[in-house]
């Protein structure tokens, strides 16, 4: 009787997997977040204006109407859009040395757009502005995203952050100049609210109407996140 003997084949370890790209570390990258973390985090968390205190020239000096506050805050979103999608995009292929140098120049092209758009749209919010839009360029906010976030994250989460920076700082400015209007003339852009009988609060639209209504809407801030602070110890318990 023959006994046949069929041949073990040798023994194959089984493939490893592919090892997975180490993601590029940069010093001082924020953490990771989904988009609606990076928008909702200028609008309420770090607000521009109530938050962290920035822009604080035009938040005194246009918020006296609501139609200049509303294009303030417009124009600095288009500017903050744009120059952190640029800079995101560009960061590899800027020397570490001239970067706030270029930084400043994006943003100046974005500020030069936005003021020639706003000449030819609206001729007369652009005069009354006066200055107040050029001077984007120089407000700290522009160049702080561009630095210390669109620079070290992908396009993606910088325009994401752009717009809720942006939409941050026109709601507080919003709120800021609409306060100061609807007391100061009667009226929210140039609508009759308050009736012929209202006696207007004319310090309102000067500038100690401007330090009076940021007081109150700081206070406010800093009451709701009071509120929210303790619901949470509370639901802790």
């Amino acid at each position: 009787m023959t006994t046949t003997v069929t041949p073990v084949p040798p023994y194959t370890p089984p493939a490893s997997p592919a090892p997975q790209p180490t993601p590029e570390f940069i010093p001082g990258a924020p953490p990771p977040a989904t988009v609606w973390a990076d928008t909702w985090r200028g609008i309420a968390a770090e607000n521009p204006v109530l938050v962290q205190m920035l822009g604080m020239c035009p938040t005194m000096a246009v918020t006296n109407s609501l139609a200049n506050g509303i294009a303030m805050g417009i124009a600095t979103m288009f500017v903050l859009v744009g120059s952190g999608l640029f800079v995101s995009l560009l960061k590899k292929y800027i020397a570490h040395e001239v970067r706030i140098t270029s930084y400043i120049l994006i943003i100046a092209t974005f500020v030069t757009l936005a003021d020639l758009l706003l000449a030819a749209s609206f001729p007369e919010i652009s005069k009354a502005l006066g200055p107040f839009i050029p001077l984007i360029v120089a407000n700290c906010l522009l160049l702080g995203r561009a630095e210390a976030f669109a620079a070290k994250v992908g396009p993606g989460r910088a325009l994401a952050d752009g717009i809720g920076m942006g939409l941050g700082f026109t709601l507080a400015l919003s709120a800021m100049s609409a306060i100061r209007e609807l007391l100061g003339r009667g009226s929210l852009l140039g609508f009759d609210i308050l009736g012929p009988h209202f006696e207007p609060w004319v310090f309102m639209v000067l500038p100690p109407g401007g330090f009076f209504t940021l007081g109150l809407l700081l206070i406010t801030a800093a009451w709701i996140d009071e509120r929210r602070r303790r619901g949470r110890e509370a639901r802790a318990k």
